[in-house]
């Protein structure tokens, strides 16, 4: 695929809506690892994708690569108005690259505060430093997102005296301050006890009924079917299915989908499982053994191999000897 003319020109479809990210044959190694396998994927401003999917899928490889944390390997990443074609090199490529980057807003799973700066310091550090505004104009944006995130009380405060999900919602005002068109959401609850996960989905949807263009890899699956415009199912580095949530989640299509809904539902949102259904898909999903042959379709092997990580059952330790040592295995005591 070679580069692409229109580097920094506004792209609208058919019905009038800009286009503010689109990836081509987005590819992904690791050594030898194929993390991603040719993605391809258009987001238009003011639409929230939900990514969902089993550990290891590519999920958080694919946000890395979007705002080029990682090094795509080959493909194209349109962000905004600037393109860039991947394992390019040059000036060029580097400048395109930092205006990307300053496009993306990104919140991780573990916040990334300084520990040593306070709320307010936390804020500001971006837009004085990378944007070069004047302190007294970043004090000012950086008051108002606080506030809107629900820490009014909270700016002087230091990380190690706010809560997991006040510190979250820091890192969020952080992002929102260096005024993305697009921002990333990467598991932004998995780190956060059951309930201060309400606080943060509660910002995030905000910003989504704002109008905020987001991509958030969640398993939080009450959230994805009320604020995703899409719902995407990602395994073994294909994006394997994809539509609004109430075909994804209610009607899935494909056996891995519909598979991978079974086992993540019940088990870390009952309530939600019930709601949506999904004891009528566990029910019209035969067991993996009595399916004949491979999964088909575009991913071909994704599932040759159930990806249960979420689910997987811990093996029992043996019980110590009467001396401490810690028996063979059954079938190794000649060893």
């Amino acid at each position: 695929m070679g580069t692409q003319t229109f580097t920094h020109e506004t792209i609208t479809d058919d019905k009038g809506r800009q286009l503010v990210v689109k990836v081509e044959g987005l590819q992904k190694y690791f050594g030898k690892n194929h993390v991603l396998k040719g993605i391809d994927l258009e987001v238009y401003k003011g639409e929230v994708l939900v990514l969902i999917g089993p550990s290891g899928s590519g999920k958080s490889t694919f946000l890395r690569c979007l705002n080029f944390l990682e090094d795509p390997t080959t493909g194209e990443i349109r962000v905004g108005d600037v393109h860039v074609t991947c394992g390019s090199h040059g000036g060029g490529f580097k400048k395109d690259v930092h205006e990307i980057r300053m496009k993306c807003g990104m919140v991780f799973q573990e916040f990334n505060l300084f520990p040593h700066k306070d709320a307010i310091e936390n804020v500001i550090e971006g837009p004085i430093l990378v944007k070069h505004e004047k302190k007294a104009e970043a004090i000012r944006k950086a008051e108002m997102l606080l506030t809107k995130v629900g820490l009014g009380d909270r700016m002087d405060f230091f990380p190690s005296q706010l809560s997991g999900g006040q510190k979250q919602r820091v890192a969020i005002a952080r992002a929102m301050a260096m005024d993305p068109v697009l921002m990333l959401f990467d598991e932004p609850t998995s780190a956060l006890d059951p309930e201060l996960i309400g606080e943060v989905l509660k910002v995030m949807k905000e910003l989504a009924e704002g109008g905020m263009t987001m991509i958030v890899v969640s398993h939080e699956m009450g959230f994805s079917r009320d604020v995703a415009d899409r719902v995407v199912y990602m395994d073994d580095g294909y994006f394997i299915e994809q539509g609004p949530p109430s075909e994804v989640f209610f009607h899935p299509k494909d056996d891995r989908t519909k598979r991978f809904l079974r086992h993540i539902l019940p088990e870390k949102e009952p309530q939600h499982a019930k709601e949506l259904g999904i004891l009528e898909v566990d029910q019209e999903l035969p067991e993996p053994e009595a399916v004949d042959g491979p999964p088909q379709g575009a991913a071909g092997a994704a599932l040759n191999e159930d990806n249960f990580q979420d689910t997987a059952i811990p093996e029992i330790p043996l019980s110590q000897g009467p001396a401490g040592e810690t028996p063979l295995p059954p079938g190794d005591e000649k060893l």
